[in-house]
């Protein structure tokens, strides 16, 4: 009796009743219904609509994916088969180039069969290609079991697109090799017809070796052209099937534009040096025709100063007028006085490698060197350069509130130039970048750093 008279007590000292607790019964069995009916309906994790199927099988319902629509089920299940099937022709493709080497370049190269001048005149920079597979295809690979083993078996953490914009320089690659491949070919049907030995390894290895599924060295040669053309189809399913909330969507698109550029690139090329073959046309708007010009344009600027590839970066590149002043005096008379020509110019900085194990994997380390290549608008299908390229290490920069739409660049010793673009912002935005890499270079730096913020005539710097 003690003990109830307690609860009594407690309970109305709670000031809960038997009517609120019944209240918060009802309330908790309609919160309950509301969390059922939510799960029964509740929206999809990649599209965010409601629309998934109610299964009563019980089987079914456990199978499905409970948290997807029917739609991005097989969306899902289209992405990862586009996936796979990337890395596994990338595999494939791989051991192609593989026998090109073991099974061809190496044994003709043991035999003595051709001189090392003609093996490069027919296999061209395979080695290159090879590397390239290598490493492209480890970093897929490893993606491709980290998801797995976190569980991801729709592969939805797997960025195809993001891995290929950090292996875009294996694109150059293909386009050495393409351009070669004509006069690879046209070497290798001479040799043939010269060299019986020649002729008679390469009859007995189609026939009797089983790795070359009797393919002859043609066949092989093609296998870095084929998959070059196959990239944007690859990229467009992936595309397809991913949803564009999805992170690497927009890294899929670019790695597709950047493709189709370089196969443009490729194919005008072709053209310019006579050849009757080009790859497969792509459809051409502005944007990807200014890309193509901006490929042809680092290639020139590339050539011209001679660093490797992997070791450059190309800070800025595009349009700007160039002048060059004839005295001292047209800051007092303004820029209007001077005679401006429009320019393609470029910023590259060669950066030095930390690491030396691999080409691709190294990073970026301090600024060795900076440039500006000056290249006239194209005239007859080539670029030309207007002088070789201004080093900023040997360059001062420098700009004048009066004349705050141009800026001057002074290389010491030599010449002046007064640089500005159409747009004031990017005017600016030139000079603080220029500025910056001739400050960083050269034994000048004192002496750039105390000179005043003025535009500055040549005559009166040269010591």
């Amino acid at each position: 009796a003690t003990r109830t008279k307690s609860a009594d007590v407690e309970r109305a000292d709670s000031g809960i009743g038997q009517m609120p607790a019944r209240k918060w019964r009802n309330r908790a069995s309609e919160t309950l219904s509301s969390l059922q009916a939510w799960e029964a309906h509740r929206p999809c994790t990649d599209c965010g609509e409601r629309d998934l199927p109610g299964e009563t099988d019980v089987q079914n319902c456990n199978q499905r994916r409970a948290d997807l629509c029917e739609k991005c089920r097989k969306r899902r299940t289209e992405r990862k088969e586009s996936v796979l099937e990337f890395v596994n022709t990338e595999a494939s493709y791989g051991e192609d180039l593989r026998i090109i080497k073991e099974e061809f370049y190496l044994p003709m190269q043991a035999a003595g069969l051709l001189s090392q001048e003609q093996l490069q005149g027919i296999f061209s920079n395979i080695q290159e290609l090879i590397d390239l597979n290598e490493n492209f295809l480890e970093i897929l690979q490893e993606e491709i079991d980290q998801a797995f083993d976190q569980g991801d078996d729709d592969l939805m953490t797997v960025c195809i697109g993001e891995i290929f914009l950090e292996f875009v320089n294996m694109l150059p690659a293909f386009q050495t090799y393409c351009l070669q491949q004509s006069s690879s070919v046209n070497m290798l049907n001479a040799l043939e017809k010269e060299k019986e030995l020649l002729r008679i390894f390469l009859n007995v290895s189609q026939n009797d070796n089983t790795a070359l599924r009797r393919m002859n060295l043609r066949s092989f040669l093609m296998a870095p052209l084929q998959r070059v053309t196959k990239y944007p189809l690859l990229l467009s399913r992936i595309i397809k099937a991913t949803t564009e909330y999805h992170p690497d969507h927009g890294s899929l698109r670019e790695a597709k534009s950047r493709i189709e550029s370089h196969l443009e690139h490729i194919n005008m090329k072709t053209k310019q040096e006579g050849n009757t073959w080009t790859l497969r046309s792509f459809r051409q708007d502005s944007k990807k025709k200014r890309e193509v010009i901006n490929i042809e344009m680092r290639e020139t600027a590339l050539k011209t100063v001679g660093w490797l590839r992997e070791e450059t970066r190309f800070v800025m590149e595009g349009p700007l007028q160039l002048a060059q002043p004839p005295d001292g005096q047209w800051v007092k008379k303004g820029s209007k006085t001077l005679k401006f020509q429009n320019m393609q110019v470029l910023l590259l900085v060669n950066m030095k490698r930390v690491s030396e194990s691999s080409l691709e994997s190294a990073e970026p380390g301090p600024v060795k060197d900076a440039v500006l290549v000056l290249i006239r608008d194209k005239n007859n299908g080539k670029f030309h350069l207007l002088r070789e390229p201004l080093r900023l290490s040997n360059c001062i920069v420098s700009t004048d509130p009066d004349c705050d739409d141009t800026f001057e660049l002074i290389e010491i010793r030599r010449e002046a130039f007064v640089f500005r673009d159409s747009d004031r912002a990017r005017t600016h935005h030139w000079f603080r970048q220029i500025r910056r890499y001739s400050r960083e270079l050269g034994s000048w730096k004192k002496r750039r750093n105390a000179l005043p913020n003025i535009m500055i005539s040549t005559p009166h710097t040269r010591p």
